[in-house]
This record gives structure tokens, C-alpha cells and sequence, in this order.
């Protein structure tokens, strides 16, 4: 009886689990007033796309690769310039999940044609498609003439008009300055021990010497007693290189006169483990780009990086 009496605990304990992951897995339950407009679970969401009169933004998963989100921007009217594909960051991976399930703070029905021109519905020119892996779902948004502060929606497989949360769409709008990631490595400053630095023919290679409430310091191999303070304040303005949000190039894209000519580089280990690296290079009008082992392509420095191409010769000779 005891043993019966074990085994009927053990199968209400497993029951127990299965309905708190359920209970988890639940979309949260909708709240009062407000109505969905698209329902579908998140892992169904594969393209957003917003489109105005101007241009178009889509955030989008690669089907292959680390499923990462991505950007894409593309301009009005004509097929004069490709559409730019970046890196899309964390701001932009909170936004992609509410379209998934979509919801609205007022569900307003089917308007007559005067409502709809009153709400910036009629003849707008601002699209919303949402791509789920069931098909496209279109989606028209009130023309900026009636802005963002009310942000109508009407759904176009049936014509019923909706009201949605301010905050939902401006940052589509904004995309080029709110959604790009601008991170240059995968990997943060204590994670590597090592790093070599190459111009030209030349290469030098520094350990990482990681010290308590201070800068680590690089220490070259062949003299490990005498840390190198001059190449330790040139990386760190190397490692907190950050360029402009507008100045990243997509995926593919050169800079104006073709592909920069590279200056330096600095690459980075973990043991023997390569973690990623730094591609300084000079464009043909003279500014220089970056690269790293996690952007899209190439990014267009500050003027001020000049000074640290200088002195990356420096570093590279130990004079």
C-alpha cells in the first residue's frame, strides 16, 4: 500500500510540472479592453515589414545561420540604390515579439468611408505585412497627417479598424537610428588573454594580464616583467572605438570608391582559441572603415581615428 501510495505522488508531482510549463508556455491573457488583431504564436513570426511613402524597413530570421534578427532599409521610388541589410539589436528584438501575437487597445469595427478618411485610413501610403509561417497578413496605418499619438490600423482581410499602443510603431519609422546593432565584437573585454596586432609586414603579440579595479595590462611575451603602457592606452582607444549609427555600411555594401585598403588589424585569443578581430582600413577618399568578426560589413570611423592609425606603428615596432 505504502509503495502504491509513492508511485500515485510520483504521477501527481508529474502532472504538477506538466501544467506549470503549460501555465508558462500561455501567452499572458489579454487585457481588459484590449483586442487581438493578429493571433499567432511567436515562434510563427518570420517578417515584419513597415512601408511609407519614402521607404521601407522589414526585420526578418535568417533561415539558416545563428538565427539572429536582421534589418533590412530600402528607399522610394525606383531601383536606384539596393536595400541595406544590418544587424538588428536588442531594441529591435523586443519590438519583433508583439507582432506575434499582435495586439490592439480598442478594437473600432468596420468604418464608413468619411471615419476612415477622419482617421487617416483612406488612400494612406503607410503599410504594415506581418509574415507568419501560415502566410502574409496586410495591414494599412493611418497616414502621418494624424501621427503617431494615434495609431490606427485596419486590417485589411476584413476591414476592421483598430487602435494601437503609441509605442508600437515608432520605432519602426526611426529604424535607421533605434534598430541597428552597433556592437563590434561577440565577445567582451575579459574574455580574451591574448592579442596580436599586424600593419603591414609586421605583427606583435601581447598577453592580457588581467589586474583587480585596473586596466589589464599588455604584456609582451619576451619581456613579461615589463608590461607595455603605450600599447595598452592605444588599444583601449581601439577597443572603445564606436561608430556613428548612420555610418554602417549593409551587408555587401563598399565604401564610396570600392573596398577600403587595410592599415591594421588586431586579432584576439582565448588559449588557442580565435575569438574574433579588428580590421582598420583606409577608404579612397582617405576616411577610415572598420570591420569585426560580428558587423554586417563596414562602418565608417570618426575623424579622430586617424591619430590611432599613427600610432598603431608604434605599437607594432615597441618604439
Amino acid at each position: 500500500m505504502r509503495a502504491r501510495g509513492v508511485v500515485l505522488q510520483g504521477v501527481l508531482a508529474a502532472a504538477g510540472l506538466v501544467a506549470a510549463f503549460l501555465v508558462w508556455q500561455r501567452e499572458p491573457a489579454v487585457l481588459p479592453g484590449e483586442e487581438v488583431v493578429l493571433d499567432a504564436p511567436k515562434q510563427a513570426l518570420e517578417r515584419v515589414r513597415y512601408e511609407d511613402a519614402s521607404g521601407w524597413v522589414e526585420l526578418f530570421r535568417e533561415g539558416s545561420g545563428d538565427g539572429a534578427l536582421w534589418l533590412r532599409l530600402g528607399t522610394k521610388p525606383g531601383p536606384g540604390s539596393a536595400p541595406r541589410e544590418l544587424r538588428a539589436n536588442e531594441i529591435a528584438e523586443q519590438l519583433f515579439t508583439r507582432f506575434a501575437p499582435l495586439r490592439a487597445t480598442r478594437g473600432l469595427g468596420v468604418l464608413d468611408a468619411q471615419t476612415l478618411a477622419e482617421v487617416g485610413l483612406k488612400d494612406s501610403p503607410r503599410k504594415l505585412v506581418v509574415e507568419l509561417s501560415s502566410g502574409e497578413h496586410v495591414f494599412t496605418l493611418a497616414g502621418a497627417s494624424i501621427g503617431w499619438g494615434s495609431p490606427y490600423l485596419r486590417r485589411e482581410a476584413d476591414g476592421r479598424v483598430f487602435l494601437l499602443g503609441p509605442s508600437l510603431l515608432p520605432d519602426l519609422e526611426n529604424a535607421a537610428n533605434r534598430l541597428v546593432d552597433r556592437t563590434l565584437h561577440a565577445f567582451g573585454a575579459g574574455e580574451y588573454d591574448a592579442l596580436t596586432v599586424t600593419l603591414g609586414n609586421t605583427s606583435r603579440t601581447f598577453l592580457v594580464r588581467q589586474r583587480a579595479r585596473r586596466p589589464a595590462e599588455l604584456v609582451p611575451p619576451e619581456t613579461p616583467d615589463s608590461p607595455d603602457e603605450t600599447a595598452r592606452k592605444w588599444h583601449e582607444r581601439v577597443w572603445l572605438l564606436a561608430p556613428a549609427q548612420a555610418d554602417f555600411l549593409g551587408r555587401g555594401e563598399e565604401p564610396p570608391g570600392g573596398a577600403p585598403r587595410e592599415v591594421f588589424r588586431v586579432e584576439y585569443r582565448r588559449g588557442n582559441e580565435g575569438l574574433g578581430q579588428l580590421i582598420v582600413a583606409r577608404s579612397a577618399g582617405g576616411g577610415f572603415y572598420a570591420r569585426t568578426e560580428y558587423t554586417a560589413g563596414w562602418a565608417k570611423l570618426p575623424p579622430w581615428a586617424d591619430s590611432i592609425v599613427l600610432e598603431a606603428e608604434k605599437v607594432t615596432r615597441g618604439r
